[in-house]
């Protein structure tokens, strides 16, 4: 306690100005009571295993390619993605639960938001592979059912934040695991292959995006009577942005975006977090063109792959009888905002990524616009796989949307989670002074609009109608009854434990004005 002596201590310790202590509650509403069980989301006991059969006859096969920070505007890069999206389903309401890693891919994993996963950051007593793990997340992710259900699964590439290679075995329910560790620099990794441990040096056939390819390329041609599940989780074009040597000179003179956000002033009612961020000067508009043109080489190895992993099931008369999924686990912000190269705010730079998919009951050349989240990906992989989705996934499988159903039949928002501002130097996503940081926020996110609320009290609000960009802060003008509305329809979502409650809590409310 404060001001007390301690057990073995010589001195007692210094009083704490208690100014000190109400302005770091202001910041974290749980700062001084972070051993208090009540604060933490409830372990989900062990769930029984899903009870093992023999995959269906003709049951379909599931690629699914996982990126690393891949914004919006990097798919115009990528020629297969882009066919995908003429050959199947572009799903153009698609969002993150948070703009972070190992939170997002926890959420892909288990079909759950963060406040149900206990995973909220990257790196800590919130987040990271040991939490995931601790919170007996491992035993509810999709591969477990998909493997009961007879499936061949494989996992390649980046796995959890946290997770150590040489220290660390497979996930359950894959059988065949190829996983870095560090691979962010695409060079000079180490890799836990089926639980040996392979180095990789600095050669152009290291490139590591390549050697998930080709191991991917195996796995898939592999014979068997098993249908299979792939994930392959690359690094790329997470920083600092590798290419394949080969792609190294693609796009010269490339580059970032210049949106109507990019160097836009904060408004007058915009949160603290974001005030006080100076203009952008040359040197950092010349600083993010170069990362962004070396983020649109990185990912042409990544579409390359794709590409690869489509031939490789076709060579094996599995074309028509393949899913193929594409997406990300967050976006990034390129200098909008007047915010130098970063993640994991409420705004679509950060929360909209793409999901394109294509398979033998997909529509081609269709864009839904409902709203979906990464939470669904769990019980739609469950679904067309036929596999157990256990009762307490949040999310709901995305097949009926491309199936006849009512037009109004789906969720009005999608939740968005984050706990701020991060600050432990060995988390790879640790944002520089000028990146944002922002503090600990919910946030709703419609067709129409989105709602934020922060720890600290404050709010934003913006129309989609009128300000797409996100850059006006009107909540101070809303009626007291869409305020009202607006809280109401966030805590009901961010309080929902299982899919049934979070459907009939993300119902749009209807307000009487937006501006």
């Amino acid at each position: 306690m404060l001001g007390t002596s301690v057990t073995g201590s010589e001195k007692p310790l210094p009083e704490v100005d208690p100014r000190l202590i109400a302005a770091c509650k202001q910041r974290n509403p749980r700062f001084g009571r972070a051993n208090s069980a009540q604060d933490l989301p409830p372990v989900t006991p062990p769930p029984a295993p899903p009870l093992a059969h023999a995959a269906a006859a003709g049951s379909p096969n599931i690629v699914f390619i996982l990126t690393d920070d891949l914004a919006m505007n990097l798919v115009q890069y990528m020629p297969h993605v882009l066919q995908m999206q003429k050959d199947g389903a572009t799903f153009a309401n698609y969002f993150v639960t948070d703009s972070l890693c190992c939170p997002s891919r926890s959420s892909i994993f288990t079909g759950r938001y963060p406040h149900d996963t206990g995973v909220f950051k990257n790196v800590g007593n919130e987040g990271g592979y040991i939490v995931f793990k601790q919170r007996g997340n491992e035993q509810s992710s999709f591969a477990v059912s998909l493997a009961a259900a007879g499936y061949r699964t494989a996992f390649l590439g980046k796995y959890l934040n946290g997770y150590e290679p040489r220290q660390h075995s497979a996930g359950p329910g894959w059988n065949h695991w190829l996983v870095a560790g560090n691979g962010y620099a695409e060079f000079r990794y180490a890799l836990n292959q089926d639980g040996q441990i392979v180095q990789h040096g600095f050669k152009p056939e290291d490139y590591l995006t390549d050697v998930l390819a080709a191991d991917a390329v195996r796995f898939i041609k592999q014979e068997s009577d098993k249908p299979f599940f792939i994930e392959v989780a690359t690094f790329a074009p997470h920083a600092p942005y590798t290419p394949a040597p080969r792609d190294a000179n693609a796009f010269p003179g490339l580059r970032a975006p210049r949106t109507p956000a990019y160097n836009a002033p904060p408004d007058v009612a915009a949160p603290h977090w974001l005030q006080g961020h100076r203009a952008l000067d040359q040197q950092d508009m010349d600083r993010i063109d170069q990362d962004f043109r070396k983020r649109a080489q990185s990912v042409v190895a990544v579409d390359r792959m794709i590409g690869e992993l489509q031939a490789a099931v076709a060579s094996i008369g599995q074309a028509q009888n393949t899913y193929v999924v594409f997406s990300s686990d967050n976006g990034y912000h390129m200098g909008e905002f007047r915010l130098m190269p970063g993640k994991m705010t409420a705004y679509d730079t950060d929360i909209h990524v793409p999901l394109v998919i294509t398979g033998p009951t997909i529509p081609a050349g269709r864009t839904f616009d409902e709203i979906v989240e990464n939470v669904d990906l769990n019980p739609t992989f469950n679904e067309l796989a036929t596999a157990t989705t256990f009762p307490f996934v949040d999310g709901v499988s995305l097949a009926p949307i491309w199936q006849p159903r009512k037009a109004d039949d789906w969720r009005g928002v999608a939740l968005i989670e984050h706990h701020g501002p991060l600050n432990d130097p060995v988390d790879p996503d640790l944002p520089s002074p000028r990146s944002g940081n922002p503090t600990t926020y919910s946030a709703i996110r419609s067709r129409a609009w989105l709602y934020v609320e922060y720890g600290d009290g404050e709010k934003e609000y913006h129309d989609l109608v009128s300000d797409p960009s996100q850059l006006r802060n009107t909540f101070p003008i809303l009626s007291n009854d869409d305020k009202a509305a607006l809280h109401v329809a966030l805590d009901a979502t961010v309080h929902c434990h299982d899919a049934k409650t979070c459907w009939a809590a993300q119902r749009a409310p209807r307000l009487s004005q937006r501006r």
